[in-house]
């Protein structure tokens, strides 16, 4: 009996120095990047090949005090300049067990700092991700920006399309479209319906869908425009956006974008393909880094101002991010959870109010299919980033339950 108890209590101590070594072995997995190490990176070949086939990290970055890279964001540290650090941290580490779906990177920006920065799976600092319909929201800063410079006015947005864009044909128009308005485009709610029948037609002529040919053939082949139509529906308003913007200003799109919107900011790693228009995409494709997504949200929680130079109207933004319409029923990407409510659209944005506890927080977000977010809590001056590969992103869900109690006054 005494050798039994001896080998019981042997055992017991054998499974509970597993046990502690296990743990210390994970807290090593997500605390060793906690220190400022060095974050992952990608190969030149890698950046330029196809994002699907970078290989996943075999651990997470998980960092609360960012390094400074001199690319134009100014960094701190969670828990000294803001945030709960502790709660950060565990909801990282659940991140990287992929509890919350397939993420590749969580950034959190306060104060005009970055406070804390990780990556997972997939993500790495300096790997343009793709943005899908986040897209939409940099095509309307874009416009913004264009505003900014002159070369249009905030009382033009009330002006049909058709007096911007010279090439077109009014007379082969359907009826109702020639009074399309760039509001309308920006808020989604131009009520232009291209049949499957009829979008077929039009791709069989690639060539005349080129320029401004892109407009006639939508004006020609969208169904009659009714008061009854003009409700929000996600459509073609971003493409309409961009054939404003190559039409107003000097040189092309794809040159102005570059030159007056993705440098201003400091954005040189990107990916920005052509749309069968030969214009720039305007509503998907499009590829930054997470830290450039951190840039954009900072630029509009800063009412369109980046060190110190107003990029975009401060008046532009505050119809961005305003609730102009309400979209419940067309929310896809909130993902329908307690708290999250009166979900709405401004000029290609989305927003919506998070509820946690007796505190209601307004936030707007861009948004990509696959879970991409820029999203703005401007009462707590907050920017939180994210990029996921996921069906069904929660990253407002995330957002309502730990980041904003992470950082709400006590």
């Amino acid at each position: 009996m005494a050798v039994s108890n001896w080998n019981l209590s042997a055992r017991k101590k054998h499974i509970i120095g597993l046990t502690l070594l296990c743990v210390l072995s994970l807290n090593t997995v997500f605390a060793q990047h906690d220190n400022g190490n060095k974050a992952p990176e990608a190969t030149t070949t890698e950046i330029a090949g196809s994002f699907r086939d970078i290989p996943h990290l075999e651990e997470a970055f998980i960092n609360a005090a960012p390094a400074n890279r001199e690319d134009g964001i100014s960094v701190g540290e969670l828990g000294v300049d803001g945030g709960d650090k502790e709660m950060i941290l565990r909801l990282a580490r659940s991140i990287a067990r992929n509890q919350y779906g397939a993420f590749n990177s969580f950034l959190i920006a306060h104060k005009d700092k970055l406070l804390f920065e990780s990556y997972y799976s997939r993500g790495r600092i300096n790997l343009p991700h793709p943005q899908a319909s986040a897209t939409k929201t940099y095509t309307g800063l874009a416009l913004g920006r264009a505003i900014q410079l002159g070369y249009l006015t905030m009382e033009d947005l009330d002006k049909p399309l058709v007096s911007f864009l010279k090439d077109l044909d009014p007379s082969k128009f359907v009826e109702g479209i020639a009074n399309t308005t760039l509001h309308q485009a920006l808020t989604m709610t131009t009520g232009i319906q291209v049949s499957g029948e009829n979008r077929e037609k039009m791709q069989k002529n690639p060539e005349k869908l080129k320029g401004q040919g892109e407009v006639q053939a939508l004006f020609e082949h969208s169904n009659p425009i009714t008061p009854e139509s003009k409700v929000f529906r996600y459509s073609s308003g971003p493409a309409l956006v961009m054939q404003v913007i190559d039409a107003i200003v000097p040189g092309t799109a794809k040159d102005f974008l570059k030159k007056e919107f993705l440098d201003k900011l400091g954005i040189v790693n990107y990916k920005w393909p052509d749309a069968p228009s030969g214009l720039p995409q305007s509503g998907w494709r499009t590829s930054i880094t997470s830290r450039d997504m951190v840039k954009i949200g900072m630029l509009a929680l800063n009412k369109g101002k980046w060190k110190e130079e107003q990029l975009i109207p401060e008046a532009f933004i505050a119809k961005a991010t305003s609730r102009i319409n309400y979209t419940k029923d067309n929310a896809v990407y909130f993902g329908g959870c307690n708290g999250v409510s009166n979900e709405g659209y401004g000029y290609l944005w989305w927003n919506a109010d998070l509820k946690v506890g007796n505190k209601s927080y307004f936030t707007a977000n861009a948004q990509g299919g696959g879970g991409q977010f820029i999203i703005l809590i401007e009462a707590l001056d907050l920017v939180v980033v994210a990029t996921a590969s996921s069906r069904h992103p929660v990253t407002l869900r995330m957002t309502r339950e730990i980041i904003l109690p992470a950082f709400m006054e006590r």
